[in-house]
């Protein structure tokens, strides 16, 4: 049984395993061994056997020799990639053909094993194996049901900065060149990688994103690199990291400006090697992830600073996608609105009633958005809870987008803000003031950039971070 899900007190999958190799003595040893693991095993005396098998049968993990009569393990992992590429392949070398394993892995092999190897070898191997597929099982209901939520994933607007934005994702995604989003805090990055994501070859794998800056620095490597039991005080358990799950697909990495340089160092390396070692393991396995990244920040700026590295920068802007602030796209702010409202509403908006009166709308396109699509969602969102019946009119929008500068020119702006309507524009202005840096404006409010993370992650601005 594998020792992860055991501790969590549930009876794991078993792992459905086919085991390729012309040693009669090897295979009697397997059939007899991998149900002790847990595992439900088929095994083959060749290549040949295994194809036919692979062609019956879908497996998690294929365990095959490289050097077999008639069908060599290469062709054996070829043919499996082709019928089920889900399927995960290890490999088992002799100390003559490592150059065969490399190529193996190259083709997208799980990794590879040195005979004579041990059981506990093969059993760690297999353990890796079960985690990424629970995970990644997980990862896509999870996704099904945001994607039920939040409906299509899909840009709004047709105002032309946008539309050369959907212009250079069509040409991008399909490539596997590492992707660089820039933008102001709140304008879409994440929307932007999953666009390119969906339209990759990899649409069909895991897309897994992380917020570089949300977590502490002693436990952004473990998120992402994985660790093993023991590495640090509270690792009860091995733990696959966002690389390791990612295996196959994209991982988005949003405010790379915010990792420290440490681990900008091991992140390099992965990039570089596609070799991935968790933290507290000296055993490093290959991954093959579509690196996209984003941020608000200007890393050119911040090399001179040695706030970020120069190499990890050109390594990660092979190509540059831009996001127009919303400010800048204005004539898409009624489009945007009407969009957002029916995410918001219970029910279905009729087609032919009305949804903002002209008063609304002026004054959302007059408001200078520092908190772009963010801080809009987070306006509909109000201003919904506020309306009981459409449209919905100025007055129902909150004071400070109604009147930013304090002027008494709506019902909302006549009565006294409550704190956390200042402490929401106390936030955004410092927010603006310094161009979307977090850190920066944490120090002009006099708090914590965890504290700050914190507040924008509330109720009130979990729309407007």
């Amino acid at each position: 049984m594998n020792p992860t899900n055991q501790s969590r007190g549930r009876q794991p999958k078993p792992l459905k395993v086919l085991f390729a190799d012309d040693e009669a003595q090897l295979q009697d040893l397997i059939a007899d061994e991998l149900p002790r693991m847990g595992c439900v095993v088929t095994v083959c005396p060749d290549g040949a056997t295994a194809v036919a098998a692979i062609e019956k049968n879908t497996y998690d993990c294929i365990i095959v020799d490289l050097d077999m009569p008639g069908l060599n393990g290469i062709q054996v992992i070829e043919r499996a990639k082709q019928i089920s590429p889900h399927t995960e392949a290890i490999v088992l070398t002799g100390k003559s053909s490592k150059d065969s394993a490399i190529a193996a892995l190259r083709l997208g092999a799980f990794d590879y094993l040195q005979k004579p190897c041990t059981l506990i070898e093969l059993q760690t191997r297999l353990q890796r194996v079960t985690e990424k597929r629970d995970m990644q099982q997980r990862l896509l209901a999870l996704e099904r049901r945001v994607q039920r939520a939040e409906g299509p994933r899909t840009m709004i607007g047709d105002h032309p900065l946008i539309e050369q934005v959907r212009n250079l994702i069509g040409k991008v995604a399909p490539t596997e060149s590492t992707v660089l989003v820039t933008g102001e805090t709140g304008t879409g990055k994440e929307l932007v990688a999953r666009a390119i994501h969906d339209q990759s070859l990899r649409a069909d794998k895991p897309f897994l994103a992380i917020n570089c800056g949300a977590l502490p620095e002693n436990l952004i490597e473990s998120e992402l690199f994985g660790h093993r039991k023991g590495a640090f005080t509270g690792a009860d358990e091995n733990r696959a990291g966002l690389f390791e799950v990612a295996d196959g697909g994209t991982l988005f990495l949003d405010e790379i400006g915010e990792l420290p340089l440490a681990v900008q160092s091991r992140l390099l390396r992965v990039l570089e090697t596609g070799e991935v070692r968790r933290v507290g393991d000296n055993h490093p396995f290959k991954v093959d992830v579509r690196i996209v990244c984003a941020t608000h920040r200007n890393l050119s700026q911040m090399v001179p600073r040695d706030k970020f590295r120069e190499d990890l920068m050109y390594r990660i802007n092979t190509f540059q996608i831009h996001l127009p602030p919303l400010r800048d796209r204005h004539t898409d702010i009624p489009l945007l609105a009407e969009n957002l409202l029916a995410r918001v509403r219970s029910r279905p908006l009729p087609d032919a009633q009305e949804k903002f009166t002209e008063a609304a709308i002026n004054v959302l396109l007059d408001y200078p958005w520092p908190g772009n699509i963010r801080e809009l969602a987070n306006v509909i969102e109000h201003a919904a809870i506020l309306c009981e019946t459409l449209p919905i009119d100025f007055q129902h929008l909150p004071a400070n987008v109604a009147d930013p500068r304090g002027q008494p020119t709506s019902v909302t702006s006549s009565r006294p803000m409550t704190l956390r309507e200042m402490e929401n524009i106390a936030i955004w202005e410092a927010l603006d003031r310094h161009n979307g840096n977090k850190a920066a404006a944490a120090e002009e409010l006099g708090v914590s950039i965890k504290t700050l993370y914190n507040k924008i992650n509330q109720e009130s601005l979990r729309k407007a971070a």
